[in-house]
């Protein structure tokens, strides 16, 4: 992040505009991350599936404030919202694309640590 930010401080294609990090060598589900982590582990974990439906009534008979953090977590983790969009041009830019030579951690590195 500090590479990016340094780099973006005095580029005009970022003045005035949101820099997102969105490298896509990191952009992963929950179950992609799930299994990178088995194919590296040697080992499959279980998954108990609850399909979206049975989130949204957990959401809505849940109690306050457990609610506001299921609904949160539906949208990052069911939705995708976090990284599933378009960057609109006009405020935004991506950084892994504005400095391609900036050699960053993917998450399938990072996780070698602890294998």
């Amino acid at each position: 992040m500090a590479a990016y930010t340094i780099k973006a401080m005095d580029d005009p294609r970022t003045l005035n505009k949101i820099l997102y990090l969105r490298p896509p060598a990191n952009i992963y589900s929950i179950n992609d991350l799930v299994s990178l982590w088995e194919k590296k582990a040697c080992k499959t974990l279980e998954r108990i599936y609850v399909p979206e439906e049975q989130v949204l009534k957990n959401i809505e008979d849940a109690p306050v404030p457990k609610n506001f953090f299921l609904s949160i977590a539906h949208s990052c983790f069911v939705k995708g919202d976090q990284t599933n969009f378009e960057i609109e041009p006009s405020f935004g830019v991506e950084a892994s694309e504005l400095y391609p030579e900036i050699k960053y951690t993917t998450v399938d590195e990072f996780l070698n640590q602890f294998i």
